[in-house]
């Protein structure tokens, strides 16, 4: 009789456990992986590629978060010299990499990297710029550089993304101080920030003038994007968000917007415990599309071309919880469908359409992953 006392105990556990489960009413139910590809490691044993970039010849930058860059060609890794040292601290360590757009003419590739420049202990999201030497970063240019200090290992953003105007935009996590951070327009992250490519602070940024604010905030209320893409029908940049315990999030970035966090969320806190019962409110952005239970997204890209006749016109989104990549069916600016792509094939961190058309994945433990179509 005890042993069945126990076993019920037991049972009537994992069932309120699946009870109180998080459960989006309603969504769009995430279809199966179909093969119709294989995968094709190009760039093997690196521990947590976060961010790709492609040469004009072809060749390819992979940050590697403890803080190596990588040139990657023909499989083969090189270490590039001269870069920053970055501040290792939990989610922090060497982030994004973007080229200009322009870098055929003009060579700058801009960076973004936990650092503990400046006062306080412990470090915060910066984004630099540096031309590429024989092997070396040189003319290395600070362009942003967060504050305050913390030793918080939370939520350091970043990405960064440049739109059609030869505006940059990328990204700073809350730090964990989310009651402290998204909603005061006088401190760093929580955001998302727009400049020049020379890292001056457009005029027309929306709080360009106001007594105190941080001039290259473009929008607020963000907890923490590690996801950001220029749509290429539109011209509009998109971003996703980490949620807390639900409520990962897609947004279309709009000049001076607040995106609510805190204030309003679909997620609650990792204890099961309420943040807020608020999940629209006026004056806060609402985002296309969110996610409950959370992916943990990370990376982003809308895939165009030919090569994936599927998924054309349609966006990428890596999931380290799940450790797929999800395909996010649009319809303008509406999600109408989902389906999981490279089923297991570990934490995804990183996903670009390279020059050629592919589109390849940074895998942490793996390295960088091509998809190439049957």
């Amino acid at each position: 009789m005890r042993n069945i006392a126990i076993i019920s105990l037991f049972a009537i556990a994992f069932l309120s456990g699946s009870c109180n489960a998080q459960v989006k009413p309603n969504d769009i139910a995430i279809k199966d992986d179909v093969k119709n590809y294989k995968l094709e490691i190009v760039a093997s044993d690196i521990a947590i590629p976060w961010g790709i970039a492609w040469l004009p010849d072809g060749t390819m930058l992979v940050t590697e978060k403890s803080g190596v860059l990588y040139h990657i060609k023909n499989g083969s890794k090189t270490e590039i010299k001269n870069v920053p040292t970055v501040y290792t601290r939990g989610q922090g360590g060497l982030l994004d990499i973007v080229l200009h757009p322009d870098y055929a003419k003009n060579g700058w590739i801009y960076i973004t990297y936990s650092s503990d420049e400046g006062g306080g202990t412990g470090g915060n999201t910066k984004l630099i710029r540096a031309k590429l030497l024989d092997g070396s970063l040189t003319q290395i240019e600070s362009l942003y550089k967060a504050t305050p200090n913390t030793t918080k290992g939370q939520h350091f953003g970043s990405r960064i993304v440049f739109d059609n105007d030869g505006y940059l935009y990328f990204s700073i996590g809350e730090r964990g101080e989310e009651f402290v951070n998204p909603q005061d327009l006088k401190r760093d992250g929580g955001k998302i920030y727009r400049l020049n490519d020379d890292g001056s602070i457009p005029k027309d940024n929306p709080f360009v003038g106001q007594a105190g604010v941080k001039e290259a905030i473009y929008t607020y209320g963000n907890r923490n994007a590690q996801g950001i893409a220029k749509n290429p029908v539109t011209g509009a940049i998109w971003a996703h968000e980490h949620g807390p315990k639900g409520g990962d999030e897609i947004n279309i970035i709009k000049k001076g917007a607040n995106y609510g966090w805190p204030v309003v969320t679909f997620g609650v806190n990792y204890d099961g415990s309420q943040i807020t019962a608020e999940t629209e409110k006026k004056g806060i952005e609402k985002p296309i599309y969110y996610w409950v239970p959370s992916i943990a997204p990370s990376g982003m890209a809308f895939v165009t071309g030919d090569k994936y006749p599927d998924w054309k016109g349609h966006l990428l989104v890596g999931s380290l919880k799940f450790q797929y990549l999800e395909l996010v069916k649009l319809k303008g600016n509406t999600v109408i469908g989902r389906q999981k792509i490279a089923t297991d094939i570990g934490r995804l961190r990183e996903v670009r359409q390279g020059p050629d058309g592919f589109i390849y994945m940074g895998v942490e433990g793996k390295g960088i992953v091509k998809i190439i179509p049957n």
